[in-house]
């Protein structure tokens, strides 16, 4: 007990045991906020993730609207709703519920 008594009161163990709860709790960077600054990090990288699938996607449709004819027809009929001269356009939409009811 006496030899437990001089190691919590030695000088050096209660200033290393005040700079580890300053550098858990106190100090800017403490853990907490670290924890937190990682999962914003985590965040990121998943949207830069999606965000570099997005591009090549759209570079992909993009040489394809360059280069075949008949994909830009497409597109801008889907996109646009343009027709040619004598045709008749039909839009159907369908609404949120009545989607997940066929999923179902």
């Amino acid at each position: 007990m006496k030899k437990v008594l001089s190691v919590v009161t030695n000088k050096y163990f209660i200033v290393s045991l005040a700079f580890l709860l300053w550098t858990l709790f106190f100090d800017q960077n403490d853990w907490f906020s670290l924890q937190q600054r990682q999962r914003e990090l985590y965040g990121v990288k998943g949207n830069i993730k999606y965000l570099n699938t997005e591009i090549l996607r759209m570079n992909t449709e993009r040489t394809n609207l360059l280069t075949n004819s008949q994909k830009l027809e497409q597109y801008a009929r889907e996109n646009y709703r343009m027709k040619h001269e004598g045709e008749d356009v039909y839009v159907v939409e369908e609404t949120a519920e009545k989607a997940t009811e066929v999923a179902q």
